[in-house]
């Protein structure tokens, strides 16, 4: 079998704050392997961007403290490396896609500006002479025209207040391009983009996972774009995952009460007549989160069990796993 390209082994990650400890991922097993396409999905607040930023060690310490476990990239646990090594990782060998370009893009500086510093910045991370502007310049151009933005030269003298909201995101997304990176992270990379937009950004990064041979892990709360982009999902529920399995596997039969949920709560414009399901309750607090399993308070199956044991990822299926205690091979969504 092919070694993952990323590893997480039983990941716990808390915040310190004023109010107390918050306990916001609660042993986070996963595995990427090189080539492949993961969707993570679950609800606002789940966690989804939170274990994206652990890959590249971006969540401020403190106030998030690492409890336990590990995160292995290319066998090399990334929370023990030191700063140099982590300065040379991020972008070069990792990248990531902010969800909001207008909050990741400084508006008092030029595109140019702001890609030639990612650029010169990879040289210098890397340790090889760092390029004259004009050579980075040029460079930057070349990964606008790669992203579909025309005129990239008088792109390059914008600032990003100039730009639409599609036309932000793909500069961000030539700025993840920067270092050649080997795994692509796109946390809601369509979020706030009307539909039209959200399709042609999506379009760009599967043909650019095509053209560079990258991993892609995409982070979403949308089913639909998840579906249309990875061939594989994880879905978290409070801090937690739930189920993972084959994209096409999982929406036509979710096995995980939660992932029922998800699908049951998406209209189906093919059955009109079928209404949506909303998944009763709402998200527990990280602060005092539920024992055993996180989602028992919201489950009609809930049980004794699932109020004192927390279920195990498990593999139910070839391909599929599954924390829950009652899951079986033949469950369907309801």
């Amino acid at each position: 079998m092919t070694a993952p390209l990323l590893e997480i082994r039983d990941y716990r990650l808390a915040f310190d704050t004023f109010d107390g400890t918050l306990h916001v991922l609660d042993g986070i097993d996963m595995a990427v392997a090189p080539g492949e396409t993961l969707g993570i999905v679950g609800e606002t607040g789940c966690g989804k961007s939170v274990l994206a930023r652990s890959i590249l060690r971006l969540n401020p310490m403190p106030p998030a403290r690492v409890v336990s476990g590990e995160i292995r990239f290319r066998g090399a646990d990334v929370l023990a490396l030191p700063p140099a090594d982590i300065r040379r990782l991020r972008g070069a060998a990792v990248a990531m896609v902010f969800q909001d370009p207008a909050t990741y893009l400084n508006p008092l500086l030029t595109v140019a500006t702001q890609m030639e510093d990612a650029i010169r910045g990879q040289d210098a991370a890397k340790g090889g002479p760092v390029r004259r502007r004009a050579a980075a310049r040029d460079v930057a151009a070349e990964l606008l025209a790669a992203v579909g933005l025309p005129e990239p030269r008088r792109l390059l003298a914008s600032y990003p207040h100039q730009l639409s909201g599609g036309m932000r995101q793909r500069v961000l997304i030539a700025m993840a391009l920067v270092g050649d990176p080997s795994l692509l992270v796109a946390d809601e990379p369509t979020t706030a983009l009307d539909v039209t937009v959200q399709a042609q950004v999506l379009a760009l990064i599967a043909s650019l996972v095509r053209e560079r041979g990258l991993t892609l892990i995409l982070i979403s709360h949308d089913l639909g774009v998840v579906s249309a982009s990875c061939a594989r999902v994880a879905v978290m529920y409070a801090g937690t995952v739930v189920e993972e399995a084959p994209t096409g596997p999982l929406l036509e039969r979710p096995l995980h009460p939660y992932s029922q949920g998800l699908i049951a709560a998406v209209p189906d414009l093919d059955r009109p007549e079928v209404r949506p399901k909303g998944i009763p309750g709402s998200i527990p607090s990280l602060l005092d989160p539920p024992s055993g399993c996180r989602f028992h308070p919201r489950c009609e199956r809930a049980t004794e069990r699932c109020m004192v044991e927390k279920p195990l990822l498990r593999e139910l299926l070839p391909g599929r796993r599954v924390a829950c205690h009652h899951a079986t091979a033949g469950d369907s969504p309801q």
